[in-house]
C-alpha cells in the first residue's frame, strides 16, 4: 500500500515539474522567434534601406546568419522537453529519497517515543505501564490455564540516604547495578521492571508452588547483599521485599501491586526482610477505606460516645478520677474501639473534628459530675497532631468557657511517642495550656524511647507505666525491677 503511494506520488510529482520546466522552455522559444523577427527586420533596413515584404523576403533568402538563427526556436523547443524531462525524474527522486529518509527518521523517532514511553530511561528496565499490562496479560493467561502467578515488589530501604550522601550521579549508578543484579537473578526473562524511584518489581508466572516467590526472595537478598562499588568505594543497599500471589490476594494488577506495597510494610518489621501479603496485617483494607468516609457522618449524627474507666487509688480504695476513651457505634460493625479509626483520623484531617468533639463531651460531663458534687478530675487523651496544632490551647480555652469549667477538673494525657515527634514544638504547646492551669499525664511510659532530658522540661503530674511491663509482673522478675525503677523515677521527679 505504502509502495503503491509513494510511486503515485513520485508521478505526480514528475508531470508537476515537467510542466513547469516546459513553461520556462516555450517561454525561451517566444523569445527566439522574437529574436528571429527583429534579427529579420534589421537585416532587412540594413541591406535595403526600408522595410518592405519583398526585403523581408529576400533577408530570409540571401542572410545565411538568419537561417541559423531560425533554427533556434526548434533547438530550444527540443531542449526544453530534454531538460524538462531529465531534470523532472532527477527532483523527483531526490524528492523520493528526501521523503524516505524524513519518514524512515520518523519512523524511528516514533520507536524511540514508544519505548521511552514503557522503559525507564535510567535502568531500561520496562516501567511501571509496561510492567502492568504485562501482569495484566499473565494473569488474564493464567486464568484460563487456572496458573499460579506472583509479584514481587523490592524496596531500596535506605537509597535517600544514599542519595543524600552521594548525589544523583553516584546513586544512579546503584541504581543501574541494582537492575543489573535484579535481572541475573530473575528466572524469567524481561519479568524485571522498575516501577518507581527505589523500587523495582518481579513478576513470576508458571508457578508449581507459593513457596517459589519466597525462594526467590532469599536469592534477591544474597544478590543484594554484595556491597556496590561506586567511585572505588563499597556500599550496603538495604532492601525490603513484598509478596503477593494471584489469584489468592487479587486478580486484578491494581490489586496485586497495591497489596504488594502492604506487604513491604511487614517486611520493615520482619526479622527475615520479606514478607507475603497477610490480610489480617493490612491496615489499607476495605472496611479501614470504608469506616475513614463514614467517620465524618459518624461525627455529625451521633454515633460517638464517651466511656469513663474508673481510677481508683489503691491505698484508699477509692475513685479519684476517670479516663475518658471514646467508643464508635457503627450501625454495621457494632462497637469500634478508637484502635480502629484513631489513627484514621490523624492521617487525615478528621482529627480536626474529633478532638473537639472529645473535649467538649468530656469538659460538659465534669461541669456535670462537679454541679451533682462529685469532684472527679476526666483525663482527655491528646493525639500526636493534637500537639503540634497552635490553635489547641485556643480551643481548649473556648470550651472551657462555655461549660464552666475549670483547669483543675481535666488532665490533658499524652502518650511518650507523640510527645517525642517534636518535641520542641510540642514542649511550647504543653507549656502554654500548663500555664493555663492544665495537668498532664505521659501514657505509655516505657515504650516512646524518650529522652529524659525533654522528660524532666515538660510539666507532668502523672506518668503511667505502659501495660506490657505490668502483665505478666507477678511472674518476671525483669519487668518487676524494671517497674521499680519507674516508680522511683517518677517518685524523684515529683509525679504521681
Amino acid at each position: 500500500m505504502r509502495v503503491a503511494i509513494s510511486s503515485q506520488l513520485f508521478s505526480d510529482n514528475i508531470k508537476i515539474l515537467k510542466s513547469e520546466v516546459s513553461k520556462t522552455a516555450f517561454q525561451g522559444v517566444l523569445i527566439a522567434i522574437a529574436a528571429i523577427i527583429l534579427g529579420t527586420l534589421g537585416a532587412c533596413l540594413y541591406s535595403e534601406g526600408g522595410l518592405s515584404l519583398s526585403g523581408i523576403l529576400a533577408a530570409q533568402q540571401n542572410n545565411v546568419g538568419l537561417w541559423v538563427l531560425d533554427g533556434i526556436p526548434f533547438v530550444f523547443g527540443f531542449w526544453g522537453q530534454y531538460s524538462s524531462t531529465l531534470i523532472a525524474y532527477q527532483a523527483g527522486a531526490m524528492i523520493q529519497d528526501q521523503t524516505q529518509e524524513l519518514r524512515d527518521k520518523t519512523d524511528e523517532l516514533e520507536k524511540q517515543a514508544n519505548y521511552a514511553s514503557t522503559h525507564d530511561a535510567l535502568t531500561d528496565l520496562p516501567n511501571r505501564s509496561l510492567f502492568y499490562d504485562r501482569v495484566q496479560r499473565a494473569i488474564m493467561s493464567a486464568t484460563n490455564r487456572k496458573q499460579f502467578l506472583a509479584v514481587v515488589l523490592i524496596e531500596l530501604a535506605n537509597f535517600k540516604e544514599i542519595y543524600d550522601t552521594l548525589g544523583r550521579n553516584s546513586s544512579d549508578l546503584i541504581l543501574k547495578q541494582v537492575a543489573k543484579r535484579l535481572e541475573g537473578v530473575s528466572p524469567e526473562q524481561d519479568s524485571v521492571a522498575r516501577i518507581d524511584g527505589s523500587i523495582f518489581a518481579i513478576l513470576l508466572t508458571n508457578l508449581q508452588e507459593t513457596a517459589e516467590a519466597e525462594h526467590l526472595a532469599g536469592a534477591i537478598q544474597t544478590a543484594l547483599d554484595h556491597p556496590f562499588l561506586v567511585d572505588k568505594v563499597n556500599f550496603s543497599v538495604h532492601n525490603n521485599i513484598g509478596i503477593v500471589h494471584c489469584p489468592e490476594h487479587g486478580e486484578d494488577v491494581d490489586t496485586l501491586v497495591q497489596k504488594a506495597g502492604v506487604a513491604l510494610g511487614l517486611a520493615q518489621s520482619s526479622n527475615k526482610g520479606y514478607a507475603t501479603y497477610q490480610p489480617a496485617l493490612d491496615k489499607h483494607s476495605l472496611k479501614r477505606l470504608t469506616l475513614m468516609s463514614e467517620l465524618r457522618q459518624a461525627i455529625d449524627t451521633q454515633q460517638l460516645e464517651l466511656f469513663y474507666q474508673a481510677k481508683i487509688d489503691i491505698a484508699s480504695h477509692s475513685v479519684i478520677g476517670v479516663e475518658a476513651l471514646i467508643r464508635w457505634h457503627h450501625p454495621v460493625h457494632q462497637i469500634i474501639s478508637p484502635d480502629e479509626f484513631i489513627p484514621m483520623a490523624e492521617r487525615t484531617r478528621l482529627i480536626k473534628l474529633l478532638t473537639p468533639w472529645v473535649l467538649k463531651q468530656a469538659f460538659k460531663q465534669a461541669s456535670r459530675w462537679r454541679q451533682q458534687g462529685l469532684n472527679l478530675k476526666i483525663s482527655v487523651n491528646l493525639s500526636t497532631k493534637d500537639l503540634l496544632d497552635p490553635e489547641l490551647p485556643d480551643l481548649i480555652t473556648g470550651i472551657a468557657a462555655a461549660n464552666g469549667t475549670q483547669p483543675e477538673q481535666i488532665i490533658l494525657e499524652i502518650t511518650e511517642s507523640s510527645a517525642m515527634r517534636d518535641p520542641e514544638r510540642t514542649l511550647g504547646i504543653i507549656n502554654r495550656l500548663h500555664n493555663m492551669g492544665y495537668a498532664f499525664s505521659i501514657d505509655d511510659f516505657g515504650t516512646g524511647y524518650s529522652s529524659l532530658a525533654y522528660l524532666k522540661k515538660m510539666p507532668l503530674a502523672e506518668l503511667k507505666i505502659d501495660k506490657s511491663f505490668i502483665t505478666d509482673i507477678l511472674h518476671s522478675e525483669h519487668d518487676e525491677v524494671i517497674v521499680k525503677t519507674m516508680i522511683h523515677l517518677a517518685h524523684n521527679l515529683g509525679l504521681t
